[in-house]
Formats: C-alpha cells, structure tokens, sequence
C-alpha cells in the first residue's frame, strides 16, 4: 500500500495574513465592482426611463429593469460562489494523509476549476440577448454543415 502525505507550506504570521488579505481582495474587489455597476445600471436607466416616462412609477421602471438586466446582479453571485472553494482551499495549511481518500482531496483539487469551466453557463443562460445569439449561432452552425 502507496502511503501520500500532501504538504502546504507553512508561511510566517504576517505572510500568511498578507495572503490571505490578498485572496479576499481578489474576490471581493470584482464582485463588488461588479455589484456597484449593476446596481448602477439598473437605477440610472430606471431614473432616465422614470423621466421621460411618466405614466409609471420610479419603482415600476426599477423592477422592469432588474428583470432586464437580471444577468448583470445573477453573474456576480454565481462566480463569488464558485470561486468560493479556491479560496476555502487556498487558507487549508498543513500536512493531510492522502492515502486514505485520494478522490476527495483530487476533486477538491478539480472544484477549484469550476469556475473557469463554467463561464459559459454563468453569463450566457441568465442573459436573453447572449441565448438568442448563442442559438442563432448554433442554428447557423448546424445548417452549414447539412
């Protein structure tokens, strides 16, 4: 019987905080520039919209433009929670015995490419312009060659 020991380096306290402050930051600063410029979007064309049409309410003209731009608030939830294993991974330190469940610990590996895997699925589907072209492709693909 094979016997694995995978290893993290332990690093000093304040390198070990610095990275750890500098994971976060790389997921959090783009989720919430994301966010913000959602958010952004969706209450600057429901002012503008609000304006200029006033036969509805602000507060209509703001739910009609979350249900247009739902992908812009969906995409960012999703990808913080994808990317949410990479870091539960990325703050484990320490020696784990890799002979008992080699699976478990490759596919905890292989979680942390999710979200490179699934960019197709995080920002087309929510978006109805991005699956109305993705289908007039698609349509335009397998016609070509028939």
């Amino acid at each position: 019987m094979e016997y694995r020991i995978l290893c993290v380096i332990n690093y000093s306290s304040s390198l070990q905080d610095y990275n750890t402050a500098i994971l976060f930051f790389h997921l959090v600063t783009p989720f919430i520039a994301n966010f913000i410029s959602a958010f952004y979007i969706v209450f600057g064309t429901a002012r503008q919209k609000s304006i200029t049409r006033t036969k509805r309410t602000y507060i209509r003209h703001i739910l009609e433009q979350f249900i247009e731009h739902k992908q812009l608030i969906i995409s960012p939830l999703i990808l913080l929670i994808l990317s949410m294993p990479r870091l539960i991974i990325s703050l484990i330190s320490g020696c784990v015995d890799v002979s008992n469940n080699p699976w478990l610990y490759l596919s905890g590996y292989f979680i942390s490419f999710n979200l490179s895997m699934l960019i197709f699925i995080v920002f087309v589907f929510p978006s109805k312009l991005y699956m109305k072209t993705f289908r007039e492709s698609f349509q335009k693909f397998r016609r070509s060659n028939y």
